[in-house]
């Protein structure tokens, strides 16, 4: 079946988000499997057309949201994407790293501390091209 417009929109703006070779990874192993591809399928339509398009915000804007959110709820993976969406659209590591350490007062150390290993991966494979 051929893709929706707006799906292919979708598409490219998670590309524009992630960048080819991210999403290509994730394409080649996550959403590889059938099951995962239509959670893909979904999450584009849902996500990225219906919530990353909308006027108001721009993206570099709705990255820092999404990283706050992920930290604040201790979600790692998701963190981790959201990290390299925020550095493609402009956020510097330092900046990402002390609006995490703002949250610590107002969520926790632990929680802050975990969001912090995370982003020391994701920014130690950003700057070795993975």
């Amino acid at each position: 079946m051929a893709e929706s417009e707006t799906i292919q929109k979708a598409r490219e703006l998670r590309r524009q988000l992630m960048g080819d070779a991210y999403v290509d990874r994730m394409n080649q192993t996550v959403y590889a499997d059938p099951i995962m591809q239509r959670f893909a399928d979904l999450a584009a339509e849902t996500v990225f057309a219906a919530l990353w398009a909308r006027p108001g915000l721009d993206l570099k804007t709705r990255t820092l949201v999404c990283v706050v959110s992920d930290a604040t709820t201790g979600r790692a993976p998701e963190l981790a994407i959201h990290l390299r969406m925020a550095l493609r659209q402009g956020w510097t590591e330092d900046q990402l790293v002390e609006v995490l350490l703002h949250l610590t007062g107002y969520v926790g150390v632990p929680l802050i501390r975990e969001a912090l290993i995370t982003a020391t991966e994701v920014f130690a494979e950003v700057r070795a091209g993975r």
